[in-house]
């Protein structure tokens, strides 16, 4: 494939298209970016040459006219000395002279189109790098969270199934029992000989006062 048909087909592509359709879309695009990279290159030297060689017809264009000049005036001293015959082989020169710079003068313009053209196409070229690039940094995006939201699924995954998930709610229950145990803790138990005692004093206290009350209402 030459490197204009190459060009056309880069320039012409549709990203997004392409990288639907692809299986590996990260690995079409780095092989699109690469190959777009090569093709800039060579458009940028055979520019380059192209542009030298513009310059190369302008130089020899300018040295044609300055020989044309050269002659024009040598066929006028000769028509002053009165020498027909140089004079003829004079002009002859001159104009063998004006067709070489004109003809240089074309080739040049011609190049310079073929320069603007080459500058063009890396224009477009570059914007379609540039495009790409930016589709490949937004595919290493996806992917990484792809990859990061699979290691979590899976991670959540191995949780429910694992013998951690299973020890957590034994914890738990562990837990739960030793929380009815503290409960349980003051249910039922005797009273301490500090509170027998106190009972004691309370319903001692409460028998004198009944007595007393007793005592009063017989003697009424």
């Amino acid at each position: 494939m030459g490197i204009f048909t190459r060009l056309r087909d880069i320039i012409n592509s549709n990203l997004n298209t392409m990288l639907e359709k692809a299986e590996d879309p990260e690995k079409l695009i780095r092989l699109m970016i690469q190959e777009m990279e090569d093709t800039l290159v060579e458009i940028k030297a055979q520019c380059a040459s192209a542009m030298a060689q513009s310059k190369t017809y302008s130089r020899q264009a300018d040295e044609a006219g300055r020989r044309a000049e050269e002659w024009a005036t040598k066929a006028r001293l000769a028509m002053e000395k009165d020498r027909d015959d140089l004079a003829r082989e004079a002009l002859r020169e001159k104009k063998r002279y004006d067709d070489r710079a004109n003809l240089l003068a074309g080739q040049k313009l011609e190049t310079d189109g073929v320069v603007d053209q080459y500058q063009k196409d890396i224009q477009q070229l570059e914007e379609k790098i540039a495009s790409a690039r930016e589709k490949q940094k937004i595919l290493v995006q996806r992917h990484t969270h792809a990859q990061s939201k699979r290691r979590a699924q899976e991670q959540i995954r191995k949780a429910d199934t694992s013998e951690a998930f299973a020890r957590f709610e034994g914890f738990e229950r562990r837990v739960d029992r030793m929380e009815a145990e503290a409960d349980l803790v003051n249910y039922g138990r005797k009273p301490r000989l500090e509170e027998q005692i106190e009972d004691l004093q309370g319903n001692e206290e409460l028998e004198k006062e009944l007595e007393s009350l007793r005592k009063q209402v017989k003697g009424e």
